[in-house]
């Protein structure tokens, strides 16, 4: 024993950092594996997918080819491991993020038109499944695009994301990043005000757990040296309380990811994917599990396909990731790659 145990700490001090991670992975969480279902029938990212009974529904999104975006709506049956189309949004959509309350679902914000003409809007579409057709509902106080949502306790929380400059802003970089915070009480059918994230960023990604909302990741537009701005990704894990309306920070992520997607999972949130633009160009695999008991992050198997503005959803022990860049800023994909993670 007086030998062996020195032999197992100098391979442990001499394991690259892969080698590491791949380890740490294993630990965190054995047996879990990615796999494959059946592709989408459109090519799109940018998209923030809901789960509606047993189906997932994605609508608009980012495509590759013109027009550049879309209304196209479609679902994909968890149980049947088909995909269906359902009735198109009113208006096509890109960065429309969608939250299921009450039987329905909810299409918020959004841009329209192909990158860079970009243009916010403050709409409100309400998704009847029952009749298959969309209405118009309470619109936001202002345009926004690029936030995350999540449903609690009959409010739906939009929080971040990005606002015009000006009132006729119709150009990507005519938008500036915001940490502005909203509820839609369904009640009331009103939007209110809540108080203000700690970070102003777009393209993070959010999940429930045990009511309290966690906003992971994203991206701020900064100044460079060259005087040019440019999307620098965050790290930053911040907790929104709905009962107290008060904002916690807590571990950041181990990597920065920008437009990366999270789900909720047995009280555990999941993180991975998305993309970075400074300080060099890369699509990212990486995932990432986070325990709030233990304030801890730990890395899970990577994606087979990085992608970036992707959707993410959980059903039951499976996680489905939707579409999606294959390359930093473009490459829509149809791919709905699957997480599947052991029974504790």
């Amino acid at each position: 024993m007086k030998t062996i145990i020195p032999a197992m700490l100098a391979a442990a001090l001499l394991a690259t950092p892969c080698q590491a991670a791949a380890q740490a992975a294993a630990d965190a969480k054995p047996g879990a594996r990615w796999s494959r279902a059946a592709d989408a029938s459109v090519a799109r990212q940018e998209i923030y997918p809901v789960v509606l009974g047993d189906r997932i529904i994605v609508a608009g999104g980012v495509l590759s080819q013109p027009p550049g975006f879309t209304d196209h709506v479609e679902a994909f049956d968890v149980t049947a491991g088909r995909w269906t189309t359902l009735a198109s949004l009113p208006e096509g959509r890109h960065h429309i993020a969608l939250a299921e309350a009450g039987g329905k679902i909810y299409g918020i914000g959004g841009f329209s038109g192909a990158i860079p003409d970009w243009r916010a809007h403050a709409t409100v579409f309400v998704y009847d499944p029952r009749a298959n057709r969309w209405t118009a509902g309470p619109s936001l106080p202002q345009p926004r695009a690029e936030g995350v949502v999540a449903t609690v306790k009959g409010k739906i929380y939009f929080i971040g994301g990005r606002v015009p400059s000006s009132p006729d802003a119709m150009h990507i970089n005519a938008h500036a990043d915001t940490a502005r915070s909203e509820a839609l009480d369904l009640s009331s059918g009103r939007w209110e005000r809540i108080a203000d994230a700690p970070t102003a960023r777009n393209s993070a990604a959010a999940a429930v757990i045990d009511g309290r909302i966690y906003v992971v990741g994203g991206r701020q537009m900064v100044e460079q040296a060259d005087g040019r701005r440019r999307p620098v990704n965050l790290a930053t894990l911040e907790v929104y309380d709905p009962a107290t309306n008060r904002w916690e920070t807590k571990a950041p992520m181990p990597q920065a990811q920008g437009g990366l997607a999270a789900v909720a999972v047995d009280g555990k949130l999941i993180a991975f994917g998305g993309e970075q633009f400074v300080p060099s160009t890369k699509v990212f695999a990486e995932a990432w599990i986070y325990d709030p008991k233990a304030d801890r992050w730990s890395p899970l198997p990577d994606m087979p396909l990085p992608r970036h503005g992707h959707g993410a959803v959980v059903v039951g022990k499976r996680i489905y990731a939707i579409g999606g860049g294959e390359k930093v800023g473009v490459g829509a994909s149809r791919v709905l790659q699957v997480l599947e993670l052991p029974a504790n």
